[in-house]
């Protein structure tokens, strides 16, 4: 047995990577299969997965590679995404890959089902990676287990979830890899790559771009040796930006814009890149010379900004002021975490609370060890992604995924001694609560068993509408009309595109603020303004969905609105019903 425990062991740490790619390979057939009728069905649940498909599919179809405009929305000029072309690689060579053995339809379907997990198998290797060097050889297989417990980070890589959100989260796992790399070379180029990519998919990880950025400064400022580190990186960065600007970013974004990787931001990468670089070949003997340059550099980077590009200084989408506070400031996920409901708040913050204490504890029990000065870039990034749930929930997949490490080491040093008890019931009963806790798992488990801020029926109510209208099986019966512009809900818009022929007015993207306000206009004012509105739009159809979650705020904000009429049954002379399937929750009318 003794014998066996050493080959196996022996075993797990000297081929952790195939036997962490064996892992991503089975949990992905598992995932598949046990989400099955979610691929059968292309249930994207997120507009923004329904878009990133549309996008795919206007590529295939012969689009250019670098226009990203979507063309049925808001038709004729269509509708500017500020997204790049990196993200659709996968999924449209998945799906001439399945095109070989099946009609396109089945090819999307699959390609929409396992295109998510392809970036899991980076995020499995870059948190496996951290945990050998950080807490213990054998202590990967622990990182997988709590990485798969993480409920906001793995939504992110379940099958149809075909947005960018997943490759920057594994991004984002490469990054944490190579900062506590100890080949200095090799973690900058992990680094400074990783964050090319991510700014080259959106720039939803900035933050944590330039939070890695000032760790591996501030490495090379307390030790000198460092210097190949930041140089490596430095060079990684300004020039993945540069590659990732050319090859994959849209004419759209060769504009000034603030929202993506535009001029804008490019040259702030190549402009951090050269002066780092220039940092790493001076190198000075004096720790407070090295200081003092850095703080010269990070100061002439901001002063650089502020000046030639002040109008990035306040929200980067550009929005009008009436759009910010109509839409914007309302969206969920862009609200701190204690606005939300306890339900969801309390599952997505428990996990990045276990792992930054864990990171810090363990930062402090390795201070005299070579392990300090990785845990310590470690404790950093953590907290820092801990505390941004404090500025936006959508941080949660993020925290939750940079605090596995910690979380890891707090296992490592507390289940042993509760498996090792002398007590029976402290060795079981201890051990599965130990467990439950430094893996976050019990917060899931007390909000779904217990009585705690359960939702009520009007949530339900309306979670059910939304779902129900999303559908595609209801949304297909819209095809037994003749291809038309629809004028429908933003929230709606980019699913009924990407299930039917029609086209539509506007969906959720901030770069076209106008076509959203001319739907919140249309159903908040008069009947007259609505009209006036469809008819510009040359609309010839409207879809209504009763008590989808975004026509409930017109008929909060606007009693006796347009929206809020129809919704009593109140239809003006210029609507006509038209049939749908029976039971459909659908309301569909010309437009005469």
């Amino acid at each position: 047995m003794n014998d066996w425990t050493t080959r196996t062991a022996r075993a797990l740490d000297r081929h952790w990577l195939r036997y962490t790619l064996l892992a991503w390979l089975a949990v992905a057939i598992w995932y598949v299969a046990s989400d099955w009728n979610l691929v059968r069905w292309l249930s994207l649940g997120d507009t923004d997965d329904n878009m990133r498909l549309m996008q795919v599919r206007a590529l295939l179809n012969g689009q250019d590679w670098y226009d990203l405009r979507q063309y049925r929305l808001n038709p004729p000029a269509g509708f500017d995404i500020h997204w790049s072309r990196l993200v659709d690689l996968p999924i449209a060579g998945l799906i001439l890959f399945f095109r070989l053995f099946t009609s396109n339809a089945w090819a999307e379907r699959l390609a929409c089902g396992i295109a998510p997990l392809l970036p899991l198998s980076l995020a499995m290797i870059g948190l496996a990676a951290t945990v050998r060097r950080l807490v213990h050889p054998l202590a990967w297989p622990l990182a997988i287990i709590f990485l798969l417990g993480t409920a906001a980070t793995m939504l992110m890589f379940l099958p149809e979830r075909i947005d960018h959100h997943g490759w920057q989260l594994a991004m984002l796992s490469i990054t944490v890899a190579g900062l506590c790399d100890p080949r200095g070379p090799r973690g900058g180029a992990l680094v400074g790559i990783a964050s090319a990519v991510s700014l080259t998919i959106g720039l939803e990880m900035l933050p944590y771009v330039a939070m890695a950025g000032a760790i591996i400064a501030l490495r090379w400022i307390w030790d000198r040796a460092e210097a190949s580190r930041l140089g490596v990186y430095a060079l990684s960065l300004g020039g993945g930006s540069t590659l990732g600007f050319a090859g994959f970013v849209s004419i759209a974004n060769y504009a000034m814009r603030c929202d993506a990787l535009t001029p804008v931001w490019l040259s702030v990468m190549i402009a951090a890149g050269v002066l780092l670089f220039l940092l790493s070949i001076a190198n000075p003997q004096s720790r407070g010379m090295r200081l003092a340059l850095a703080v010269v550099v990070g100061a002439a980077i901001v002063a650089g900004f502020v000046l030639l590009f002040p109008q990035c200084l306040g929200r980067p989408e550009g929005v009008s002021p009436e759009l910010q506070r109509t839409w914007l400031d309302n969206v969920r996920e862009a609200k701190p975490i204690y606005k939300h409901p306890f339900r969801l708040a309390f599952p997505i913050a428990a996990f990045p609370v276990v792992g930054a204490i864990g990171a810090i504890v363990a930062a402090w029990r390795a201070r005299r060890t070579p392990q300090l000065v990785g845990w310590s870039a470690v404790a950093l990034f953590t907290l820092f992604a801990t505390l941004m749930l404090l500025w936006q929930v959508r941080a949660g997949p993020a925290a939750q995924l940079l605090s596995v490490p910690g979380a890891v080491a707090l296992a490592w040093w507390l289940l042993p001694r509760l498996l090792r008890h002398r007590l029976m019931p402290v060795r079981v009963f201890g051990t599965v609560a130990g467990f439950l806790l430094v893996s976050g798992m019990f917060a899931g488990l007390a909000i779904k068993y217990l009585p705690i801020d359960r939702p009520k029926a009007y949530t339900k109510r309306v979670n059910k509408a939304t779902g129900d209208c999303l559908r595609t099986t209801v949304l297909g019966a819209l095809d037994r009309y003749p291809a038309a512009t629809i004028f429908t809900l933003v929230d709606l818009g980019p699913r009924m595109i990407a299930m039917t022929h029609h086209s539509a007015i506007a969906g959720p993207y901030h770069r076209n603020g106008d076509a959203i306000l001319d739907v919140q206009h249309a159903f908040s004012g008069s009947s007259e303004q609505a009209h006036a509105i469809m008819r510009r739009h040359g609309a010839t159809l409207l879809l209504l969905c009763p008590n989808m979650a975004e026509s409930t705020i017109y008929r909060a904000r606007n009693p006796g609105g347009f929206y809020d009429r129809l919704a009593h049954n109140k239809f003006p002379d210029w609507l006509t019903s038209l049939p749908l399937p029976a039971k459909s929750p659908l309301r569909l009318y010309r437009i005469d």
